[in-house]
């Protein structure tokens, strides 16, 4: 199995950078944009799994047709700290390329969490390294009426590793559903891991196999102030399975209008 995600993975990689060399093109076509937003969450849940308390999630993007970079990131307000001793932060920065009216999504990141303190950021040694590199593909059915969207994320490089100290090549897949009622969007998903993976996900515990670790609905409004300003908030209850465990996590964004 996992022979078979590091060759789809290898793969994909060649893919997604071959494809962003289309990005010139496409500059003389499309507009560039840049997004400036932050978040302010009650807790951080990251694909089912409890990471810290409130904390502030800060997003700088930039896009120009179907390309675009991202850069996110988490700190806590809580001075929690790790068994490392280093304050819970997070820094991830994504590329991603977006094929038309496909549906189709490649994108490559990098997801950092060391924390504060852990320096070394610029230390990307296979067996030192505080990084996970990770390979995705998304596809969104092309249909109005039913928007569902399947995307299979695999960590590839960097400190995923097994209990031999492989490459582990953890993966996780998820599916997400997109629907309205009256002023709240609402989003239905279903995440889970299709084989073993170790403490990426699970902490000091090894997931034995498939695993359901993230069903969640999430729902967004946003509470109108004036005809000029209104401030876009969102709850989300969060189930997983795997560690039987449930969150309810309600935020505020924050974005220029």
């Amino acid at each position: 199995m996992k022979s078979i995600v590091k060759n789809i993975t290898l793969a994909s990689l060649i893919f997604s950078l071959s494809s962003f060399t289309a990005l010139k093109a496409e500059e003389n076509e499309s507009p560039v944009n840049f997004t400036v937003q932050g978040d302010l969450v009650s807790s951080y849940i990251w694909r089912g799994f409890y990471q810290t308390g409130a904390s502030f999630q800060p997003t700088l993007a930039f896009s120009a047709g179907g390309f675009s970079l991202t850069a996110w990131g988490s700190t806590d307000f809580d001075g929690y700290k790790s068994s490392e001793g280093a304050a819970n932060k997070e820094i991830d920065l994504t590329a991603a390329y977006t094929f038309g009216n496909s549906g189709l999504t490649l994108s490559i990141a990098d997801l950092w969490w060391a924390g504060q303190g852990a320096n070394k950021y610029f230390n990307f040694k296979s067996h030192e390294t505080a990084h996970h590199f990770e390979a995705g593909v998304a596809y969104t059915l092309p249909v109005e009426k039913l928007p569902l969207s399947i995307a299979w994320y695999t960590m590839f490089a960097g400190q995923d590793k097994d209990a031999d100290d492989n490459q582990n090549y953890s993966s996780y897949v998820e599916l997400n559903y997109p629907f309205s009622v009256k002023m709240v969007d609402l989003n239905l998903t279903c995440g889970f891991l299709p084989y073993t993976s170790y403490g990426v996900y699970t902490g000091t515990k090894t997931n034995d196999g498939f695993a359901v670790t993230n069903v969640a609905l999430k729902g967004s409004t946003a509470i109108k102030f004036s005809d000029s300003f209104s401030l876009p908030i969102f709850a989300q209850a969060i189930w997983n399975p795997r560690m039987e465990d449930a969150h309810l996590v309600f935020g505020i964004s924050l974005r220029p209008w």
